[in-house]
């Protein structure tokens, strides 16, 4: 299984800037599309950027602008810059990594998989 690990969650103001850091580990992996999603108090899970291995990146309407996803693809790492915080991106936020993992021994097999993080709070007060 691949393991993310989140960081660099906390409590800003209104107005104030945070920065998210997620690394995937694991062994004989390859990650394709790496992404942030978050869900808020008695709401669902949702979108807000993911970003592919080319650097094609995708933004929730509600954080364009403001976000910006990275990522290094050395280090298996994804990166959320979130400025102009809102009281209403107050959420846990999840990585999220779907890709290929390979092995060799004993037996050969590829396959698929998708895995999330544990969450880190960000909390925006007014």
């Amino acid at each position: 299984q691949v393991q993310l690990v989140e960081s660099g969650g906390g409590s800003v103001q209104a107005g104030g800037s945070l920065r998210l850091s997620c690394v995937g580990s694991g062994s004989g992996f390859r990650i394709n599309t790496m992404g942030w999603y978050r869900q808020a108090p008695g709401k669902q899970r949702e979108l807000v950027a993911t970003i592919t291995s080319g650097g094609s990146s995708n933004y929730a309407d509600s954080v364009k602008g403001r976000f910006t996803v990275s990522r290094d693809n050395a280090k298996n790492t994804v990166y959320l810059q979130m400025s102009s915080l809102k009281p209403e991106d107050t959420a846990v936020y999840y990585c999220n990594a779907e890709g290929v993992r390979t092995s060799y021994s004993p037996t050969y097999f590829s396959r698929s998989f998708n895995s999330w993080g544990q969450g880190t709070q960000v909390t925006v007060s007014s």
